[in-house]
């Protein structure tokens, strides 16, 4: 296969497996039961299987853990390198995808090679600095103030009442970004992420918070994060700039949620973690600790694109193909793992929630992450130790992206507790 730049036409999948083996990357399962559906998609088509996006646009869902490391050890054959991509001439303007799966542009997210290094030089450092303990002490401050907020009811959703807005308001110091512009900020970031028809539109929206960030902090500089990425060196573009605050902050925002939302759903819902509710901290790690392995909050990442024809498993990828990373399904893969029982993923950190290799998400971000979200849990089980679910478990519902893994809600009861700046 030739590239679109040589005037090619992409082959379809049919030229490797029949068509009716190619599986659409959307329906009611991605909501409900994405664990079952990953078992039955690799029971029928392997490790790697043929899959269909919104708009008939194939890629390859990387389903197999060996097959995992295999492509995200190999950043030479499978760079995340989206101007490879062979569907660019299907591709319309306003596909909702676009904004997840990305588009050529000088990026952290979206350059290979010695460009993609140059900007981890710049953004890496600047994470390293944030301080550890400030930032626990902000996350606690937050998240006392969005408990004052329903403590007194007796009942609240987690996700919208606290989850969702937690990392927000927590990246708002971080970044520098005024506390008022928190919630449409995040409301832009959500609705891009869930790939529906106003997702190019959030997009805009979301670059326009980050330009207007980054005008402020460069007239007057004070000491966030980006402040911090200013001071390092190197020549960058304001439009470089940009677009990796764009991804730090997505980073930043809805998969840190996630990790939050799915851990306290796993702790009402499974015995094994009724010592958190009393506030056992080492049952709140067990828990965060098998999410990232059972309920990854980045289910799928896109991604990587073949840089020749290759094989990866007994499958033919085609240069230029588009490859899926299914952490989730290969985090799950039982051909690396055995049945794991009570505690099995204590202390195992061989997961691929936060990919893997050069690409991976950098560890001083996972750092943040797992701070905001751990300080998060901790507080609310502190301040509502007998909370509840007030549905049925099993009428609990996903996000509706394929790609990443929260619940839509999270309704709760408890008992109503004073307000630590008064009733509410």
């Amino acid at each position: 296969m030739t590239s679109p730049a040589q005037g090619s036409c992409p082959v379809p999948h049919g030229s490797v497996r029949p068509e009716s083996t190619v599986v659409p990357l959307s329906g009611p399962r991605f909501h409900t039961d994405r664990n079952s559906l990953y078992r039955e998609i690799r029971r029928d088509h392997g490790p790697v299987a043929a899959v269909e996006l919104i708009g008939g646009i194939p890629a390859w869902l990387v389903l197999g853990y060996r097959e995992m490391h295999q492509v995200t050890s190999s950043p030479e054959l499978f760079p995340r390198d989206v101007s490879l991509w062979n569907q660019w001439p299907n591709i319309p303007a306003d596909w909702p995808l676009l904004p997840m799966v990305g588009s050529p542009m000088p990026s952290i997210y979206f350059t290979a090679g010695a460009e993609h290094r140059r900007h981890l030089a710049m953004v890496e450092p600047a994470l390293e600095t944030v301080d550890q303990f400030e930032l626990r002490k902000v996350s606690e401050s937050v998240a006392d103030q969005l408990i004052d907020t329903f403590c007194g009811r007796g009942a609240a959703d987690l996700v919208a009442d606290f989850a969702e807005p937690l990392p927000v308001l927590v990246l708002a110091w971080l970044l520098g970004i005024p506390e008022v512009e928190g919630p449409g900020l995040a409301r832009a970031m959500k609705t891009m992420a869930d790939g529906g028809a106003d997702a190019q539109a959030a997009y805009g929206q979301f670059m326009q918070y980050m330009q207007h960030l980054l005008a402020m902090k460069k007239a007057a500089p004070g000491g966030d994060l980006v402040s911090r990425m200013l001071a390092q060196p190197g020549q960058f573009t304001d439009e470089e700039y940009v677009n990796d605050l764009m991804a730090v902050t997505a980073a930043g925002h809805l998969p840190t949620a996630d990790w939050l939302i799915n851990s306290v759903r796993l702790m009402l819902t499974d015995d094994r973690f009724a010592a958190a509710l009393g506030g056992g901290r080492r049952s709140v790690d067990q828990a965060m600790n098998e999410v990232l392995w059972e309920d990854s909050p980045n289910s799928i990442l896109a991604g990587r694109w073949a840089a020749r024809d290759t094989r990866l498993a007994d499958t033919l990828i085609r240069q230029g193909d588009l490859l899926l990373l299914g952490l989730a399904a290969a985090n799950t893969d039982p051909h690396v793992r055995q049945s794991v029982s009570d505690g099995g993923h204590s202390g195992n950190n061989a997961h691929f929630a936060f990919s893997h290799g050069e690409y991976r998400c950098p560890f001083p971000a996972q750092q943040i992450a797992e701070t905001v979200a751990r300080t998060g849990i901790e507080v609310l089980l502190d301040r509502l130790p007998d909370i509840d679910l007030a549905v049925p478990a099993q009428s609990l519902v996903r996000r509706p992206s394929p790609f990443l893994c929260g619940m839509t809600s999270l309704p709760v009861v408890f008992t109503p507790v004073r307000a630590l700046g008064g009733f509410q």
